[in-house]
């Protein structure tokens, strides 16, 4: 049995001292000489045509730096996977609080007040808010298919066919700290920001071509970030472009940009609203015959991420099940709704709330308990997915289902809520990707480097940032472990591309797996550069002493067998997969109509688990999320943008709110290709959550099943009568 320094072990958070003493410094707290405070003039209609713009009197505009679309020196096109979206609209606009115009000064209390004097002559044109109507005019960002044999063939097979639609809505980050940006800009020369982000390098990608610079001409800087949960992995290019073409036309001065929380819930992406449709036929003992799902998606005005948000729900749609007839359509259409972009699970949470509700009103209809219709129908080793993935690790579905039943009481429970008007208990079963899919990782070839530091410390050079979710830590604890040193002898450094290479994004649960194995091949390196010494420092220091410095570079190399067709959608879609069992037991008030959570128990296995403490951590936070998703979070949206843009309407669950959370965690022995066999986890727990309360919530309600996202009390009430 292993015998670790470090993996395993709950060591205490690289930045939770200077967060907690108030050392840490957030974009805000950065203070610049003679600096300017930005604000964005947006649109007030969701499509149309600009006239005209007007600098209404009662403002001294002559002291305001003014920049326009047509003041901007390059493309004038967010860089990310497309260009369409503008860093401002020129002529047409295609949503609400779409940006026109960039206003500075000096005063931010006026630069507030004038954005309020600027007039946009628009002529307002018929705007399109339904999934459907997009679909019906054929406005299609990406669609994707994925078929395992002929499920129309196998209809006849079915002693049962269970055909439903389910819907979810949006859901707002509501990260603690808003989009948050400070540029300089040389004119011709360089830009340099700093901000909150989660993607350094995708900030660098979009502003070199927005001044027509070369990538080395910029330099990205990335500040403590409060939280992005995916709201800071596309966005703050924007912001960023916004900052740094004010700092231009300003000749250099520095510009700071602070979203107020009304602005930042109005006017960026949020979790994209889902329509899915399953048609599943079942023997009568329960058993999968085929599978017709068809996914709907609402991509915005502009496709920003969509396209990698419909793959991922796509390749989770069809849940941890064998059906060897399967069929997957995925499409996201244009709307003139404020776009929408990645939120933790980017997807998989609305294909697996679907797929895992329709496996419990087949047990319903069919008179199986849930838990058993589950078991009958589980991957197994051996077994492949309608990718043609074959599973080849030791898979123990029923293990982990067994375990977070038994932990839970399910059986009992069930038993004693049985004819017990308001009160259920549910589970889901689900799988998560770790990394990018497919190809993926393969075309953004991340680096990392580490070196030695004066004292014969180590510090890592990555580009994935710590925004609370313990990357620092992680990163750490993967480091000191190869290099047999004290975690705390391990340092993180600033990321800044002008220093650290790219890593790639800190998204898709890939920061412990891909780039903590990248950070773990170069410490290996960095002990064979030394001579593999039994005192790493002492011989680090003399190295030190000799050569002056020493840093190791490498290069992510995917593994031999992960093989994808990017044409066809066939192939290894993820090099590993986390898993994961939720039961929730669920009140449902007689009177107003509210359900809660009363208590939740989650089952995970992702590998070997790095940090408990973390892990446990991103576990319960997610589940917490998982539930707001379920039960409260309820964006209205008026012509396309955000109505409730305040934490005054937009409810979220409070801790008065959020149950007993009871975690643990198994591990399925594979020799997987994360550092310590470790996979990803942070976006996991927010899959299951919701499947597992609306189930619940169907059996608090005699068995009938609602399905939109949020449960809210109107919508219990409009659908059932107690």
């Amino acid at each position: 049995m292993n015998t670790f320094q470090t993996i395993g072990k709950s060591i205490h958070r690289k930045e939770g001292v200077p967060k907690v003493t108030g050392e840490a410094v957030y974009a805000d707290d950065m203070r610049f000489e003679n600096c300017l405070y930005g604000r964005t003039v947006r649109s007030t209609v969701p499509r149309g045509r600009i006239n005209d713009i007007r600098f209404n009197p009662g403002i001294p505009w002559h002291e305001f730096t003014i920049v326009l679309p047509r003041d901007i020196p390059g493309r004038n096109g967010v860089t990310l996977i497309d260009d369409r979206q503008p860093f401002l609209a020129d002529r047409e606009i295609l949503h609400m609080a779409e940006p026109v115009a960039l206003i500075a000064h000096p005063d931010k209390e006026l630069a507030a007040k004038a954005v309020r004097h600027v007039e946009l002559d628009v002529e307002e044109l018929p705007a399109v808010f339904t999934m459907e109507e997009a679909l019906e005019r054929n406005d299609v960002f990406e669609s994707y298919l994925v078929q395992n044999g002929d499920p129309t063939a196998r209809w006849k097979d079915a002693g049962v066919i269970v055909e439903e639609t389910y819907r979810t809505g949006s859901q707002e980050q509501l990260y603690i700290e808003p989009q948050s940006m400070i540029a300089t800009s040389v004119p011709g020369q360089q830009v340099t920001v700093w901000g909150s982000m989660q993607c350094p390098y995708y900030v660098r990608k979009a502003l070199a071509p927005l001044f027509g610079l070369t990538p080395e001409r910029v330099r990205v800087v990335q500040t403590e970030t409060g939280g992005g949960f995916g709201g800071k992995e596309e966005y703050p290019n924007i912001i960023a472009g916004h900052a740094a073409l004010l700092s231009w036309k300003a000749g250099g001065r520095p510009v700071k940009m602070i979203y107020s929380r009304r602005e930042d819930m109005w006017a960026t992406p949020k979790r994209h609203p889902s329509r899915t449709r399953i048609r599943a036929g079942f023997k009568r003992d329960g058993m999968l015959v085929a599978l017709d799902i068809d996914i709907l998606l609402d991509g915005g005005a502009y496709p920003t991420l969509s396209s990698v948000v419909l793959s991922r729900a796509t390749l989770h749609a069809w849940g941890p099940y064998k059906c060897e007839d399967t069929r997957v359509q995925g499409r996201v259409v244009m709307t003139n709704s404020v776009p929408y972009g990645a939120f933790r699970g980017f997807g998989a949470p609305q294909a697996i709330y679907a797929i895992e509700l329709h496996m419990s009103r087949a047990a319903h209809e069919l008179g199986i308990d849930p838990a058993e219709i589950r078991r009958r129908n589980f991957l197994r080793k051996g077994d492949r997915m309608p990718t043609g993935q074959l599973i080849e690790e030791d898979i123990d579905l029923e293990r982990l289902m067994d375990c977070a039943l038994d932990k839970s009481g399910y059986r009992s429970k069930r038993a004693a809520f049985d004819g017990t008007r308001g009160k259920g208990i549910g589970l889901s079963v689900f799988f998560h990707g770790s990394g990018f899919t497919g190809s993926g990782e393969v075309r953004l070839a991340s680096q990392v480097s580490l070196r030695l530091a004066g004292n014969g410390d180590v510090e890592i050079l990555a580009a994935n940032v710590e925004y609370g979710q313990g990357a620092n830590t992680i990163l750490a604890q993967i480091a000191a472990e190869t290099c047999r040193i004290p975690a705390d002898n391990v340092h993180v450094h600033t990321r800044d591309t002008a220093v650290i290479p790219d890593s790639g994004p800190t998204v898709a649960s890939r920061t412990t797996m891909i780039v903590g194995k990248l950070v773990e091949r170069a410490a290996i390196a960095l002990r064979q550069r030394l001579g593999e010494p039994e005192d790493f420092q002492a011989a680090a220091r003399q190295y030190l002493s000799d050569h002056h410095e020493l840093q190791v570079t490498v290069r992510y190399e995917p593994p031999s067998e992960i093989h994808w067709d990017d044409r066809n959608y066939r192939g290894e879609a993820y090099a590993a997969y986390a898993w994961s069992c939720d039961v929730a037991e669920v009140e449902v008030d007689p009177v107003d109509y509210s359900a809660r959570v009363t208590n939740f128990v989650s089952v995970v296995e992702c590998g070997r688990v790095i940090n408990p403490a973390l892990a446990a951590g991103q576990i319960e936070g997610g589940i917490a999320q998982g539930i707001g998703f379920a039960l409260y979070e309820n964006v209205v949206l008026e012509r396309g943008a955000m109505k409730n843009n305040q934490v005054a309407n937009y409810i979220v669950p409070t801790s008065a709110d959020t149950p007993d959370i009871h975690v643990e965690f198994v591990e399925f022995p594979f020799a997987n290709p994360g550092p310590y066999q470790g996979k990803g986890i942070g976006e996991m727990p927010i899959d299951g959550p919701a499947p597992a309360v609306a189930a619940a919530v169907a059996e608090a309600l005699g068995g009938q099943f609602i399905n939109e996202l949020p449960l809210l009390p109107e919508t219990i009430m409009k659908k059932v009568a107690l």
